[in-house]
């Protein structure tokens, strides 16, 4: 990272021999005592060797899952092994978080060695950020490092407390996820598309608002879209829709209207009159679409249209899938225009930056994540960072 960066990396702070504090990312899936998805620690493994190779003791914080008080069905002890094979070292495991028994731990650390405490999120205080806590925590470290942007838009303890305890640093992980949405939203090359997918506006309102203030052109696809065509007077009969945002979908439109946003929506969609996997269907323009017929995809006319508008753009940012993308062909839409985004981004043509649960999901499936300049694995603070809100944990971090 530039010398002239907004926040304090890993390449300003000298952790050798120093106890460590590294705030990470494992609340991964896990079925039967095994992780099926080792994403997330993945994502952190450069942040951990770096430490622990220039000579710091780490010390892993993380939480798992919601837990109400301590629940043995919720421990982190087998994600530390987890860790370790991956990591390619031992990883040791304390099942507390701080007092006597997390204290012990970290007292027996070599410099290199790495240990992950227990469920941050067992003590109550943790997710109050209340300052015995923090300071309980921060007396276990002398340096604190913050690589878990997924959980950067709360005001935790281990996420945001601790930053104003000890020295406070972004890991790799962070430092990556900070600069990519950077490039993509605060500086981004012009033109600017968004692309908007997913089932419900209402859970999108604060984005769109923002967004369209901010883009060139801004992809509404999913649900959603049948909002706004609704709110345009065309019958969407039983497509997923939110009749009684039609107001809202017209402020936006206007909104956009006057930031000189070109708003894009489908022309034609899959019709489908069940909600499965291989329904019958056919091509209908979004003036024909009959009563007893749900939209279920953007149509092959919609696709070409928004693949020629990426073609123009120099950034994306992309949030939501097109259709019912887990229900082949409904796929068809949001594979078409994920693959055109991979195959610009590999031609160096175009920024791409995705993010969010169901747009992972839906890259995933389309077989391009690794080809897009950046796909974030946070879903709320992905979303919040779009919003334009500030996030704490990232706040925190600031020079």
């Amino acid at each position: 990272m530039s010398e002239d960066s907004a926040f304090r990396t890993l390449d300003d702070a000298d952790v050798a021999g120093k106890r460590v504090l590294v705030r990470v990312d494992l609340n991964v899936p896990v079925e039967a005592g095994k992780v099926t998805d080792d994403t997330r620690i993945r994502a952190v493994l450069p942040t951990i060797s770096e430490i622990a190779d220039k000579g710091g003791k780490v010390i892993l914080l993380a939480h798992f899952g919601r837990p109400k008080g301590e629940d043995p069905a919720l421990s982190l002890a087998p994600i530390a092994g987890e860790v370790a094979s991956r990591l390619g070292k031992p990883v040791a495991f304390a099942p507390a978080t701080i007092g006597p028994v997390a204290e012990a731990a970290v007292a027996k650390l070599q410099p290199g060695d790495v240990l992950l405490l227990e469920n941050t999120r067992f003590d109550k205080r943790e997710e109050k950020n209340e300052p015995d806590f923090v300071a309980a925590l921060a007396g276990l470290g002398d340096i604190y490092v913050n690589d878990a942007f997924a959980t950067a838009h709360r005001a935790h303890a281990s996420t945001e407390g601790l930053a104003h305890r000890l020295p406070a640093y972004a890991g790799r992980c962070m430092q990556e996820e900070i600069e990519a949405l950077a490039k993509a939203l605060e500086k981004p090359e012009r033109p600017v598309m968004a692309v908007v997918g997913g089932a419900k506006v209402s859970s999108k309102l604060e984005l769109l608002g923002n967004l369209v203030a901010k883009v060139d052109i801004l992809v509404i696809g999913g649900g959603m879209a049948n909002t706004f065509l609704a709110a345009q007077g065309k019958a969407v009969g039983k497509s997923l829709c939110e009749h009684d945002l039609a107001d809202t979908a017209r402020e936006i439109l206007e909104k956009a209207k006057a930031a000189g946003c070109e708003i894009v929506l489908p022309v034609d969609a899959l019709a489908a009159t069940e909600f499965k996997a291989h329904a019958a269907h056919r091509v209908a323009s979004v003036d024909d679409i009959k009563a007893d017929e749900m939209m279920l995809d953007a149509g092959p006319a919609s696709i070409d249209n928004v693949i020629a508008r990426l073609k123009t753009a120099k950034t994306v940012v992309w949030n939501g899938p097109f259709g019912a993308f887990e229900l082949p062909p409904f796929d068809t839409a949001t594979v078409a225009v994920a693959k055109a985004a991979a195959e610009l981004t590999d031609a160096g043509k175009l920024l791409s930056v995705a993010g969010g649960g169901d747009t992972v999901a839906a890259l995933n499936h389309a077989g391009v994540a690794a080809r897009f300049t950046y796909v974030s694995t946070a879903g709320g603070a992905f979303l919040e960072w779009l919003e334009g809100k500030a996030l704490p944990g990232v706040e925190a971090l600031r020079r």
